[in-house]
């Protein structure tokens, strides 16, 4: 008999029990192939609905009165669509401390973020391609500082700026301090993550930049910077949402003149009556914009979480 006929005649690993036929999958292999049917998105798209509902019931109770919140829950507006109204709204914008804490709020914010990223992919870029004595052991410092939680530095930091005086100008309780204590605490993390992925960046680029006789300044303008974006983009956005809405720092550092969006709104909390006519539309105008600054920076958010997946 020919060899052909022979592996005619032989069965397959499929049907004899060989070890030539594919593996049985599992249960779990078999759920996990079905998860992205119709069935699957169906149940993700109803998950993220519900998850959207406390949002929902905080923009529909800030268009109610503080009468109508407290005579029943917000899901009776559908049956009341009368209810809605935008009085608690421009009563809260007609205060001048809240309209203060906003814009406290971007001056804490915006400097922060922007000198977190700044810093941080200038320091990441020195750790990941300039040679220089005690690189390593910095960056494991910078690494060890991962662990420091804030709550450490809260008393040191505050007897710190309590000594810091120019004249008229007191470091504890300004905006000022706390800024620069959000950008100490914030750039272990962005070092970590900013030396990472331009660590991944091919070395044959920034040879060649060399090559043509680019400095190191150029190479990171030039060749890191624009490679990094997606990256850079996705701390930014994190950075921008963990200051917005700190509330610890700013309990601690900041006075009534200084004070962010989320310690106003902590201070107009009542003990025996409600303000829901006050707290739902602050809450809500704290929500909408780093809403916003993700929704516009989302494509780099993306593609930064899925840097390096790909080759």
């Amino acid at each position: 008999m020919s060899t052909a006929e022979k592996a005619a005649q032989a069965p397959s690993g499929a049907e004899g029990g060989g070890a030539a036929g594919a593996p049985r999958r599992g249960l779990a292999a078999r759920v996990v192939g079905r998860a992205g049917g119709g069935a699957a998105q169906a149940l993700l798209v109803l998950v993220a609905l519900f998850w959207l509902v406390p949002t929902l019931g905080l923009l529909v109770a800030s268009l109610r009165s503080n009468e109508d919140n407290s005579a029943d829950g917000w899901w009776n507006v559908f049956a009341k669509p009368a209810q809605l109204t935008t009085e608690s709204y421009s009563a809260l914008l007609d205060k001048g401390d809240f309209v203060d804490s906003f814009w406290n709020t971007v001056l804490i914010t915006v400097p922060a973020t922007l000198l977190v990223v700044a810093i941080a992919s200038l320091a990441a870029y020195a750790f990941a391609w300039m040679e220089f004595p005690g690189r390593d052991w910095l960056f494991l410092g910078v690494v060890a500082l991962l662990v420091v939680p804030v709550q450490v530095a809260l008393i040191p930091v505050a007897k710190l700026y309590g000594r810091i005086e120019f004249g008229s100008f007191h470091m504890f309780g300004s905006v000022t301090g706390v800024v620069l204590f959000h950008v100490a605490f914030g750039l272990p993390f962005a070092i970590f993550l900013l030396r990472n992925f331009f660590a991944a960046i091919p070395r044959d680029l920034l040879e060649a930049a060399r090559m043509d006789g680019g400095s190191e300044w150029t190479i990171f303008r030039r060749v890191i910077f624009p490679l990094g974006g997606p990256a850079i983009a996705s701390l930014g956005i994190f950075q921008f949402l963990w200051v917005w809405n700190d509330l610890l720092v700013a309990l601690v550092f900041a006075d009534t003149g200084s004070q962010p969006m989320t310690k106003w709104l902590q201070s107009q909390m009542r003990q025996f009556t409600g303000n829901i006519d006050i707290l739902a539309p602050g809450a809500f105008l704290s929500l909408v914009v780093p809403l916003v600054v993700f929704f516009a920076f989302q494509r780099y958010f993306v593609q930064g979480v899925l840097a390096g997946s790909v080759k």
